[in-house]
């Protein structure tokens, strides 16, 4: 079948339909003696080709694997074997819409989804879990990459979590929310703390104030944090035809905080001006005050309740910091930096605490005229310095992902993992570089034959 004309399916974007077991890749450089461990990387990859339109934020999940040991790298990818792949896979066609549940194909029309997967994936309580915010996480097996199927926290969690739980670095604990917990379009959002052990130790409701496309969130030592946008979702925008997601800018945006001593207490809200913010950087407490740094959107791609789409400029993301007064009730906005980027990560040692060094993708995506990310950079909240390295034209970045040099290695002492698109040659390779001086470029290179598709997020498993 001719591949469709759609950007979203081809160049960087386009599927990988081979599952690969590569022993050893060709390194260049040297990789760095301490690094050990596993770099897992998730996004969007149709087995077949998808009913259009396509939604690539609905696309099946593949997962990515780069092994490190010894100076020596091994890599290995699956897809994750949700109940529409299987339903799929047995049809030989693609049966589920990526866009609207009406255009399914009759063959499923009653069938239950369990999702895609296809967000994030991250290792917790020896559990490794592929995530998307629209139904429950999905186990796999961190070594071979099998699919173990859904995982509701032995029948604790009812129903969605997100795809950005965030680790507490001092407690161990996992602290997880669930936008529309009831599938009921009520603003409400499910909070859960899980404890070490991968167990679900505390639930609460937190009321908020619209229906609304809540993606991430941020934690401190002692609060829970939620970005509401304007980014609404409504039950009678669907049935009269109407976007069921839009952008009411009118309505602001609204900063819930949430105690984490009392989560039964429910969030204090903060007004906030409208803009979407997709990810966190991370958040902490200073004071009577709350900061909060993420990546800003003027106005996402989501048109507006009758249909007109935003400006491309206004898609663009930078990256800000928001100050909560908790005292005062207020809330101010500092801009970090002029550059364009997205997929903020930190040194996670530092997750919820006070930090000096954040990581992007930078220098392209929604808004600039280009899909892709060209340059990985170094924020330094000390300096406001942000330091880039670009790998050279044609190149397309994926979000770095930071490793610490040792355990207890200084905020910031180790090394950032990302895969590098080369569209010459239609091939990836796993760049390593030194955190610590990012523009001088990657210590080694590991390249495969193949491309890995640009995906969403990753994490490292030592």
């Amino acid at each position: 079948m001719p591949r469709p004309d759609d950007p979203l399916l081809s160049g960087a974007f386009e599927p990988l339909r081979v599952e690969h077991d590569i022993a050893t890749l060709e390194v260049e450089g040297v990789i760095p003696a301490g690094l050990h461990g596993v770099l897992y990387r998730i996004g969007p990859n149709p087995q077949f080709e998808p009913i259009q339109p396509y939604n690539p934020l609905q696309g099946d999940g593949m997962v990515h694997a780069f092994r490190i040991a010894g100076g020596r790298v091994s890599y290995r990818n699956r897809w994750v074997r949700t109940r529409q792949w299987r339903l799929e896979r047995a049809a030989g066609r693609a049966l589920f819409s990526t866009a609207d549940p009406r255009l399914n194909d009759p063959a499923v029309a009653g069938e239950a989804s369990d999702g895609v997967a296809n967000t994030n994936i991250l290792m917790h309580a020896g559990r490794l879990l592929a995530l998307e915010e629209g139904h429950a996480p999905i186990a796999m097996r961190p070594g071979s990459l099998e699919t173990l199927g859904p995982f509701d926290f032995a029948g604790v969690l009812p129903g969605p979590m997100t795809a950005h739980p965030k680790v507490d670095p001092l407690s161990g604990e996992m602290i997880a929310f669930a936008n529309f917990p009831t599938r009921r379009f009520d603003g409400a959002l499910a909070l859960y703390v899980i404890d070490r052990a991968g167990e679900i130790a505390e639930a609460a409701r937190i009321e908020g104030p619209w229906p609304a496309m809540v993606h991430d969130f941020a934690i401190t030592a002692s609060h829970v944090v939620f970005v509401v946008c304007p980014v609404t979702l409504s039950l009678e925008r669907i049935r009269s035809g109407a976007p069921a997601i839009a952008w009411e800018p009118a309505l602001g945006a609204r900063v819930g905080v949430v105690a984490r001593a009392n989560l039964a207490d429910g969030a204090r809200w903060f007004d906030a001006h409208a803009c979407m913010a997709w990810h966190m950087m991370n958040a902490f407490d200073d004071g009577g005050a709350i900061r909060i740094d993420l990546c800003e959107q003027a106005a996402p791609a989501f048109p507006t309740p009758d249909g007109r789409p935003n400006p491309d400029p206004l898609l663009q993301q930078r990256l800000a910091r928001w100050t909560i007064d908790l005292g005062g009730g207020s809330l101010s906005v500092e801009r970090l930096s002029e550059t364009v980027c997205e997929y903020p990560r930190i040194d996670e040692r530092r997750t919820g605490l006070p930090y000096r060094y954040g990581f992007v993708a930078a220098e392209g995506g929604p808004g600039t005229g280009d899909m892709s990310h060209r340059a990985i950079g170094r924020f330094d909240h000390e300096t406001g310095a942000l330091t880039l390295w670009r790998p050279g034209a044609g190149q397309a970045v994926s979000e770095p992902v930071f490793v610490a040099a040792r355990p207890n290695a200084p905020e910031g002492v180790g090394w950032l993992l990302a895969t590098v698109f080369d569209e010459a040659s239609d091939a990836s390779h796993l760049a390593v570089l030194d955190a610590e001086r990012v523009d001088r470029g990657p210590l080694a290179r590991a390249r495969l034959g193949h491309r890995v598709p640009a995906g969403f997020h990753g994490s490292f498993a030592a």
